[in-house]
């Protein structure tokens, strides 16, 4: 019998300690062949759209799955979520269907997961201070990632909306136990940063590449659209470039896309693919004065990596409604 999980169940049983193991394993798999991903295919509705994302990981701990992902802009005026999700979890050597799963928090987890996966690999060791560019959701999961996997002392976000950057200081400074306080300083708040993450809805350039120092990486997360950026060129040409995956960024990049169009990047200027390094076929930060950018639009592998964990987890626990 396949289980349904409710969001309150996965919140339940879903760690980010174990969730960037799962995402970091998935990314080891990818690069080494193990994995049949085709791209998110798009698809309109009446008044939004989504994508379905499928993946399967092969592996000890691989699966199988497909997510799909709705945004509905005029949800609000419903009082609805603007954005929702579904996964399918399928047995990876039958088909069998073994779980329906809601994806809303999944989907922060993972895409924070690999975020720590990137800062653990990329950033330095000793790096104390995350700037954050957004004070949502994913921002939430960006920061928890970061401290995760660094010694994060400090939290400095920037927000277009003052109210939303307070109350996120003050949940984050007590939820992670380090200081977070809301700036609208954004130069002082980029030339602060060892990390410093791009979290937001923006469709242009969010801050002075020439405000970067030496030695700090940046995770961008926000923007997959290839005609939204939150990078500017210069940010993207002073760094060595990750992507979660070359042909995915290729496709929907826009912080990578727009410089190419213009002739100021090519596209040998990404360096690796995250997989790789975690496969240890290409190196991760080769130089503290190096300056590193971890460019992500979201692959299936994650959802489907972080899916597993949380059957398996929920399974222990004896969580979710049986489907019959």
């Amino acid at each position: 019998m396949a289980l349904w999980l409710n969001r309150h169940d996965i919140e339940s049983v879903l760690t980010m300690d174990a969730a960037i193991t799962a995402v970091e394993n998935a990314f080891r798999q990818l690069a080494t062949g193990a994995v049949v991903m085709p791209q998110r295919v798009g698809f309109g509705g009446n008044g939004g759209g989504g994508a379905a994302m499928p993946a399967y990981i092969g592996g000890e701990d691989g699966g199988l799955g497909i997510k799909v992902v709705t945004l509905f802009g005029g949800n609000v005026a419903k009082n609805l979520p603007v954005v929702n999700g579904t996964l399918l979890l399928l047995e990876p050597d039958t088909g069998r269907l073994l779980a329906v799963m809601d994806a809303g928090y999944m989907t922060a987890v993972r895409t924070g997961a690999v975020g720590g996966v990137a800062a653990k690999y990329l950033a330095r060791e000793e790096s104390q201070t995350v700037t954050i560019f957004g004070a949502g959701v994913q921002a939430r999961a960006q920061l928890e990632a970061a401290c995760a996997v660094r010694p994060i002392r400090r939290a400095l976000v920037v927000d277009a909306l003052p109210d939303a950057a307070a109350r996120f200081a003050a949940e984050m400074s007590e939820k992670l136990h380090i200081e977070a306080r809301a700036t609208d300083d954004v130069q002082a708040a980029v030339e602060a940063a060892d990390i410093l993450v791009t979290a937001t809805t923006a469709h242009d350039p969010i801050f002075d590449g020439n405000w970067l120092r030496p030695g700090v990486h940046i995770n961008g997360i926000g923007s997959h659209a290839p005609a939204a950026r939150e990078l500017d060129t210069t940010t993207v040409q002073r760094s060595r470039i990750v992507a979660d995956q070359r042909a995915a960024c290729l496709a929907e990049a826009g912080d990578l896309l727009i410089p190419l169009k213009e002739g100021e990047i090519q596209e040998t200027a990404i360096a690796a693919e995250l997989g790789e390094i975690v496969a240890g076929s290409q190196p991760g930060r080769e130089n503290a004065a190096e300056i590193t950018l971890f460019k992500s639009v979201g692959l299936a592998i994650q959802d489907v990596a972080v899916a597993v964990l949380a059957f398996q987890q929920a399974q222990a626990a004896g969580i979710g409604q049986t489907l019959r």
